[in-house]
């Protein structure tokens, strides 16, 4: 095993000799064995020290904080050790939701594409394949806007994407509103 209070030198005569510390404090020879070796992860020399990675956090100052927490509710707005949590807080949300936003805005456009592809009985897939055969380079967010207010122009590049793809045979077109219903 590992003895912490060992002690290990090379004299003239040769070879390692150990000496171990006893209780009275005399030292006491053992015959020529050698040390075990270092353990295989280190030894910290203050183990319940924390070790420090990255850089440390830099607090903002006072002013900056409460006009942040401008708006909170309750002491968020005028105490500063609460409005320094919630202004963290807050921004952590806004960092992960100003990625968020780009994936919930590519999703409302395909819905909206699909839904004005299905008024002219073709589906979003489809649609989307006769445009890339066609060499047709709209992005949805530009196709959205078309299908929510130039429905004529929309129906032009339907038709086209309906007549590159055979996959895309006239569907039934949907019904949208009351029409559904009745």
């Amino acid at each position: 095993g590992f003895r912490p209070y060992s002690l290990s030198y090379s004299n003239k005569v040769g070879g390692n000799q150990s000496h171990v510390l006893s209780p009275s404090a005399n030292y006491v020879t053992v015959a020529r064995t050698a040390l075990p070796a270092a353990p295989p992860f280190p030894i910290p020399s203050t183990p319940l020290q924390p070790q420090g990675r990255g850089e440390e956090k830099k607090k903002m100052n006072k002013k900056k904080i409460f006009k942040l927490a401008k708006g909170f509710r309750g002491r968020a707005k005028n105490c500063i050790r609460i409005a320094r949590e919630r202004v963290e807080k807050a921004l952590q949300y806004s960092y992960r939701d100003r990625r968020n936003k780009k994936r919930d805005m590519r999703s409302l456009w395909i819905e909206r594409i699909n839904a004005g592809t299905r008024q002219h009985g073709v589906n979003y897939g489809n649609f989307m394949h006769g445009l890339m055969k066609e060499n047709i380079q709209l992005n949805r967010k530009v196709l959205s806007e078309l299908a929510m207010h130039e429905p004529y122009s929309f129906k032009a590049l339907v038709d086209v994407s309906r007549n590159a793809f055979p996959g895309n045979k006239k569907m039934e077109p949907q019904k949208v509103g009351l029409a559904a219903v009745l």
